[in-house]
């Protein structure tokens, strides 16, 4: 006879199920490091194969390094090692022991994968391609190292130390500091190099958005209705999707006003509008990009590194 204080719950179950889908703490370490290594070495190979011919300085410790490279013919790995390895030690002084292991990995890792892949051959000499590819590899291999929770120091790491000393907000002190590198290439190098630069920066941003939130776009719906029943069992049952029940008020009205909130993926968009026309066709309807959506029905934060 089954012990009744034995039964679990539907919701317990699936609490459970994804406990056991997550990874033994060794695992994830190995995934997190493995990943940081293949990242460092997209980051060098595209460095060597597309910005440095190019002499595109696209920020960071790596535009100091073009730059360098391109005045006193210093090999950018040396330059690299100069910067990140200070930066580093000032970083743990000012900001504590907050980087660890990670960091350090990253500022010594990555000079020496560039060191290793100087030999690449360059595929291409236009520097518009250049800047759009490089900031492409670039941004994979930032992509791959920020899933891997690590870090490649360098002027991330400098903007943090300026963020806490002088309380320059930590986005600014990034971009003043990059800012900086793409200001010295254009006076060191060329203006047009360094507009090349920024074209470059803008395809590393946007790779690394891709590479931490995926291609798929959910759909964040916000629906106020006088009738949020009908809705509410129309986008349960007819949609299959969950939603949650929030407590508004009206602003001219100042009545109760149920704001009802549901996630559906793309394609699911103009069913989800069909469905709340036909349950109420005068219901508010505000529908917005959700870039990242984790949980039931969509991606399984237990799977992340």
């Amino acid at each position: 006879m089954t012990d009744p204080r034995n039964k679990v719950s539907p919701m317990q179950a699936k609490v459970n199920k994804r406990a056991a889908r997550r990874f033994p703490p060794g695992v994830r370490t190995l995934f997190s490091y493995t990943a940081m290594l293949i990242g460092s070495f997209f980051i060098a190979a595209s460095f060597n194969m597309f910005l440095l011919p190019n002499r595109i300085a696209s920020g960071g410790v790596s535009g100091i390094s073009v730059i360098l490279n391109t005045l006193y013919q210093i090999p950018p790995a040396y330059t690299q090692w100069a910067l990140n390895i200070p930066l580093f030690i000032v970083g743990i002084l000012v900001l504590g022991k907050y980087f660890g292991v990670k960091t350090a990995v990253g500022s010594i890792v990555l000079p020496l994968f560039v060191l290793l892949t100087a030999h690449l051959t360059p595929p291409t000499h236009d520097p518009l391609l250049a800047s759009l590819y490089g900031g492409l590899g670039v941004g994979i291999g930032l992509g791959l190292v920020f899933r891997g929770r690590g870090s490649t120091g360098g002027l991330d790491l400098a903007a943090q130390i300026v963020h806490r000393v002088v309380g320059l907000r930590l986005g600014l002190a990034v971009a003043f500091l990059d800012g900086l590198v793409i200001l010295s290439a254009g006076i060191f190098i060329s203006l047009e190099n360094a507009l090349y630069a920024l074209i470059g920066l803008f395809a590393t941003s946007k790779t690394i958005d891709i590479i931490q939130t995926g291609f798929q776009t959910s759909k964040a719906a916000f629906i106020i209705s006088k009738h949020p029943e009908l809705v509410s069992k129309a986008i349960l049952h007819e949609l299959d999707r969950g939603l949650t029940k929030l407590q508004g008020v009206g602003g001219y009205t100042g009545d109760d006003r149920p704001v009802l909130l549901a996630v559906v993926g793309q394609n699911e968009v103009l069913r989800l509008k069909l469905l709340v026309r036909d349950a109420d066709p005068d219901a508010f309807v505000i529908i917005t990009n959700a870039s990242e959506v984790l949980g039931e029905g969509f991606h399984d934060g237990s799977r992340l590194l």
